[in-house]
């Protein structure tokens, strides 16, 4: 699956300015880690992008199957970036950070990181800590699916019972006539039984 996995970075230039700033340095040769790791892996890395306002519309134009943050003291503001422009399509998100402050970890992944990984990068821990990510997103996007669809479901419920509670309020029917009476109407006009409830309902209020 790694051949196929289409992977964006999103880090900063790995230019430095100032050839005395250890920090930036240290950063830059870890972040270089981190993509030669992932070539070594065989995933195929399809951009290395900055975490700016245009970040939302570089993914939808790239549309990679997963987003890595590699940040330090501005981890927050690229893992903002990132969520941001993730919102409408949702991505499996993981950070890589040498940074010691984890007090947002929790934040993080409230927010949609997937998985957060301080210090120790090494090529060989790469390709499990993907494949945790990719399993974990998957699960956690069934749920949400599984969730939807439950809600979805108490609504369309909620709706069939009013229209079979004004059916017999108004037309004498007992529960089982009234819907009956509803199953019918959508056989005949191809709908599916809370669409008929619906209309009823709609048409109803319109009246008065």
């Amino acid at each position: 699956m790694s051949e196929s996995l289409r992977i964006v970075v999103v880090a900063p230039d790995l230019d430095i300015a100032d050839a005395d700033d250890l920090q930036a340095l240290q950063q830059a040769e870890r972040s270089r880690a981190l993509r030669i790791g992932l070539l070594e892996n065989g995933y195929n890395l399809i951009a290395v992008l900055p975490a700016d306002p245009f970040l939302t519309e570089r993914l939808a134009q790239l549309r990679p199957d997963l987003v890595i943050v590699d940040a330090e003291s501005e981890a927050r503001d690229a893992l903002e970036h990132v969520v941001m422009a993730t919102r409408e399509a949702p991505r499996p998100i993981v950070l890589f950070t040498n940074d010691s402050d984890t007090s947002h970890v929790r934040d993080a992944v409230a927010a949609g990181v997937t998985a957060y990984i301080v210090a120790g990068l090494e090529a060989a821990r790469i390709r499990p800590i993907l494949d945790v990510a990719l399993a974990r997103f998957e699960h956690e996007q069934a749920l949400r699916a599984e969730l939807d669809n439950a809600r979805t479901e108490l609504k369309e419920r909620k709706i069939i019972e009013r229209a079979k509670g004004l059916l017999m309020q108004r037309q004498g029917l007992s529960e089982p006539e009234a819907y009956a009476r509803l199953r019918k109407t959508a056989m005949d006009k191809g709908l599916r039984l809370h669409e008929v409830a619906q209309r009823m309902l709609d048409v109803i209020e319109l009246l008065g």
